[in-house]
């Protein structure tokens, strides 16, 4: 649902926009009020579910997605809309740690985990992609309203099933929440975040952008000092201090980049140069989807509890990057089954191969109290690794579009052709950049990602707290 929520709005936006006549300026902010709140709040979330108890802040993170589905889902103007979509994002940054961390310490069982994280990284990897698919099915036979509806029937269920199913185990009640740290690390979150979704429409060298990089960079350098002198750290060094652990952090953040180049322009490709409808867009991505589930829950899953983490995320990230390869090779009449398809085949199995290791490795051996803003940083690498990679690569896409076009004739019958040409050239641009960074991923994993292949059949032990792997 977390994950879903990131994309679903952007097929419904134009609809939504329309209806409640928004500005083409203010529009972004159905997108952004949700990833600033969530990428922001994320470690403060996380740090929550430490000290509350994980099943209680999972089912009021539930309760309160919902609330503000629903809130958004009934929006009469656009500020409404924005502020519902703020409002998803702050409960998201509660409820996705806590899911997370829930998975961390209900299996100790390799083969148990292995499945259990299989499934869960099979949701993250193919999440967006399902998104597009409901988002084009509920705006083009329902209401873009049932894009933000449709929660409420999911949270329901997921708050039944946690009432029934899940144990809970109580909070650490001694504890306290560290102010400073959450001052600091969630407001230079919030603009480093907010930096790159500016970057986008105002360019990277606007006073405001330039600014709110300086200012997340100062206030996140404050927050690694204080963090290692704080009595109570939001974020324990110990945490990102261990080597395969921060591997796992930077290897997720590097390959989103790369996963979002492909999402983004994809899905105007198909749209502006194919001549898709939304639902057909949508279902253009159901391969894709079907490959991150197979390479999750069938191939990684399997493979993890006999081979170190590394051997499935380098082939993953290389298979990923081969996908995007192919997609640098598009044309203006390029055709979906021989140019498309195989790419995102190649893409999803990659991306199957890498999450999941990646979830699973970055949680093992965590203290259960430090298990919620773990799962937190994994989850605040992911968000952040989408703000950059949109405003990044559509950024060099943009600028690589305005370049051919200017270099070629521009009269009318000239600028019908070339203008479609100079759109995919920038598209296929900054898909190299996104492959690049993918391979970067890979070299990461291998070089970082140094953990071992689990014990087959022992449980994952919980490191002592304050120990350092």
């Amino acid at each position: 649902m977390v994950v879903l929520d990131a994309t679903i709005v952007n097929i419904a936006l134009p609809s939504a926009q329309r209806a409640l006549r928004m500005s083409d300026a203010n529009r972004q902010w159905v997108i952004t009020a949700y990833t600033l709140a969530f990428g922001g709040l994320l470690l403060l979330g996380g740090r929550i579910s430490d000290l509350v108890g994980r099943r209680r802040t999972f089912v009021v993170g539930l309760i309160g997605f919902a609330v503000a589905s629903a809130l958004g889902g009934a929006a009469t103007s656009s500020g409404m809309l924005f502020g519902a979509r703020a409002l998803q994002g702050a409960f998201a940054a509660v409820l996705a740690p806590s899911a997370l961390s829930l998975l961390t310490t209900t299996f100790t069982d390799p083969g148990e985990r292995g499945k259990a994280f299989g499934i869960y990284g099979a949701l993250a990897g193919s999440g967006s992609a399902i998104g597009f698919i409901v988002g084009g099915l509920l705006t083009e036979y329902l209401n873009w309203r049932w894009c933000l509806y449709v929660n409420v029937p999911i949270a329901v269920v997921a708050v039944l099933g946690a009432l029934t199913l899940l144990r809970g185990r109580p909070g650490n009640a001694g504890a306290r929440l560290d102010v400073p740290g959450a001052v600091l690390g969630c407001g230079g979150l919030v603009a480093v975040v907010y930096g790159f979704s500016e970057a986008q429409p105002r360019g990277w060298t606007d006073p405001l952008v330039l600014s709110l990089f300086a200012a997340g960079a100062a206030m996140l350098t404050a927050f690694v000092r204080w963090q290692a002198r704080a009595p109570v750290p939001l974020l324990p060094p110990h945490v990102v201090r261990d080597r395969a652990r921060a591997g796992c952090f930077l290897t997720m953040l590097l390959a989103v980049i790369g996963m979002f180049g492909l999402f983004l322009f994809m899905t105007y490709y198909l749209q502006e140069i194919l001549g898709y409808s939304p639902l057909r867009t949508g279902l253009a991505f159901l391969p894709l989807t079907a490959a991150v589930v197979i390479g999750s829950t069938q191939v990684s899953a399997r493979l993890l509890s006999h081979a170190p983490p590394r051997l499935l995320m380098v082939p993953g990230t290389v298979l990923a990057a081969a996908g995007l390869l192919l997609l640098t090779r598009l044309t203006v009449v390029s055709r979906y089954t021989t140019e498309v398809l195989p790419a995102l085949l190649l893409m999803g199995l990659g991306m199957g191969l890498t999450f999941m290791p990646v979830f699973a490795t970055a949680t093992a051996g965590v203290a259960p109290r430090d298990a919620g803003v773990t799962s937190a940083t994994v989850n605040t690498s992911q968000q952040v690794g989408g703000s950059i990679g949109t405003a990044l690569l559509n950024t060099v896409a943009t600028t690589s579009a305005t370049a051919y076009v200017a270099a070629r004739p521009r009269g009318p019958a000239d600028r019908a052709r070339v203008v479609p040409e100079g759109i995919v050239h920038g598209y296929t641009v900054a898909i190299w950049w996104a492959a690049a960074v993918m391979l970067l991923a890979g070299v990461v994993a291998g070089l970082m990602v140094t953990a071992r292949t689990p014990g087959h059949g022992s449980p994952v032990k919980a490191p002592e707290p304050g120990s350092v792997t």
